[in-house]
């Protein structure tokens, strides 16, 4: 098997987000079946090693880089054209296309289904982000009436439900690192989740939503929205409540009636078995398995399935016309 070279811009600083945790997390989940490494590419970092040193080596076929940071995935595409490249996919939207030489895995069904309209001639995986061990429900009082995370909140969220909240309940609201979040998340009662502003003003939407899913395995009950990657595991009414539901005063209504209620949404280990550790490890092994074939064949055989350009598009729209006229009018 190929070593793993997984690309970031740099990882601590300025990079520090929920997007290059979720990477170091598959990057130490790859390290149980295959050798994998950092290589960094903005910013040089002791002990990491930097991506145009690494490309001064001649024979590079025996490597796999795996890009992730959406910004820059249209320049390391053309810089590593000639070498074996994986788009390691969190979040869709961004406005570059991939060649077919290029295989996707997904973080999530959403992200899946949008690469898979996008991108039809590229080998394409889902493996979701890691929920670790930590995020279970140790069973402890919860003081927490309400909690919070401010990054990616809603307007309304902020300025709006939670001053309405305040008035008849406890809100915690966290706008730096948490590290205990495990422990944060089994103190509160209700988390709230409402990221479809933020994404819709980023121009891209969210691959996978990780807080939700973690909160909910700690035990808390969920109002969230349902945007993106967050529809993959969702189930309002069956696991979670719909966010910003009509009216402030309904959510509020809402949201007191599961603080006061002795009994919640509840959800087995099993809902989560697809996000643990050894089902991750399972399914990478099998992509990457997959992946080395794929490259071993792409040395000796070039793509020849031909792309969904604009430029085909147009002519298949045309073909299209052309066969309803003639059928219509040259029987």
């Amino acid at each position: 098997m190929r070593k793993l070279y997984f690309l970031l811009p740099g990882t601590d600083g300025k990079f520090a987000c929920g997007g290059l945790w979720a990477e170091l997390k598959a990057l130490n989940l790859a390290q149980n079946f295959c050798s994998a490494d950092v290589v960094t590419y903005r910013q040089r970092e002791k002990d990491k090693l930097f991506l145009d040193d690494l490309l001064k080596e001649k024979d590079l076929n025996d490597v796999i880089f795996l890009i992730n940071w959406g910004f820059d995935i249209a320049q390391l595409v053309a810089k590593l054209k000639q070498y074996n490249v994986i788009y390691h996919a969190h979040s869709a939207g961004y406005p570059f296309r991939l060649p077919a030489s290029i295989p996707i895995i997904t973080v999530s069904r959403y992200t899946m289904g949008y690469w898979g309209e996008k991108s039809p001639n590229s080998l394409i995986y889902y493996l979701p982000n890691q929920i670790s061990d930590e995020f279970q429900n140790l069973g402890l009082e919860r003081d927490i009436d309400v909690l919070v995370q401010a990054r990616k909140s809603s307007e309304y969220l902020i300025k709006e439900l939670i001053p309405a909240l305040q008035k008849h309940c406890k809100v915690l609201v966290v706008d730096s690192y948490i590290e205990d979040l495990p422990g944060l998340f089994n103190r509160a009662k209700v988390y709230l989740y409402d990221s479809a502003e933020y994404w819709a003003q980023q121009g891209v939407s969210e691959g996978f939503g990780l807080q939700p899913m973690e909160a909910l395995a700690c035990g808390c009950q969920v109002f969230s929205s349902v945007n993106g990657g967050l529809a993959d595991y969702l189930d309002p009414g069956f696991n979670c409540y719909k966010i910003a539901g009509y009216s402030q005063e309904y959510d509020v209504q809402r949201i007191l009636k599961v603080i006061d209620s002795s009994r919640g949404l509840s959800l087995s280990e099993e809902f989560f078995a697809e996000y643990r550790t050894e089902n991750i490890i399972k399914r990478f092994q099998v992509i990457l398995d997959e992946l080395n074939e794929f490259f071993d064949h792409k040395i000796q055989q070039p793509s020849n399935i031909k792309s969904l350009t604009k430029i085909r598009m147009a002519k298949l729209f045309f073909q299209r016309i052309y066969g309803k006229l003639r059928k219509k009018y040259f029987k």
